[in-house]
């Protein structure tokens, strides 16, 4: 009984690992498979310009954003020192699925014309969270520098393009 007890669960280890998936990060579409060939970890480095993902431990202060189907954040505009670490505190008091999507405006648009292409991708990377309608959610991301304005934006199709933007002055 222990041998075949011992074979079968040494049997399943490959099928636990393919099932854990990949810890790189990346887009996943609604079915399950991951998309190739998009990769955001240009969005998500440390020596971005838009900042890099915070240490939880290192958080200065929360900052609240709603979102609604206005296709607004409230508030849009904040300001930041550089070198704080902010924690991103997200309430979607929508009908829909709202996303903040941290990045340069060129990144963000480039993702949001892919996005548009794809819209049942599912977003796994450190500056993107997307919120359920009644939902809360939030990130930790760290402005090591002061490069004026970040930006952020909704990037569910049509959203960033109906205006849900925004913009941290970092300075």
């Amino acid at each position: 009984m222990k041998k075949t007890l011992s074979i079968l669960l040494l049997s399943m280890l490959p099928a636990l690992a393919l099932a854990a998936g990949s810890h790189g990060g990346g887009h996943e579409m609604k079915n399950g498979t991951m998309m190739q060939g998009h990769d955001m970890s240009s969005m998500n480095k440390g020596d971005s310009a838009a900042g890099q993902p915070g240490d939880a431990a290192k958080v200065t202060r929360t900052i609240e954003l709603v979102m609604d189907d206005t296709m607004r954040f409230t508030p849009s505009q904040f300001n930041v020192k550089p070198g704080e670490t902010v924690r991103f505190f997200m309430k979607n008091n929508g009908k829909i699925p709202h996303e903040m999507v941290i990045g340069s405006v060129a990144e963000l648009k480039e993702h949001a014309a892919m996005m548009q292409k794809m819209p049942e991708m599912k977003h796994a990377e450190p500056n993107m969270i997307t919120v359920n309608p009644g939902q809360k959610g939030g990130l930790v991301w760290q402005f090591p520098q002061a490069t004026g304005t970040v930006d952020f934006a909704c990037l569910v199709p049509g959203h960033m393009e109906a205006g849900m933007v925004g913009k941290v002055k970092v300075g």
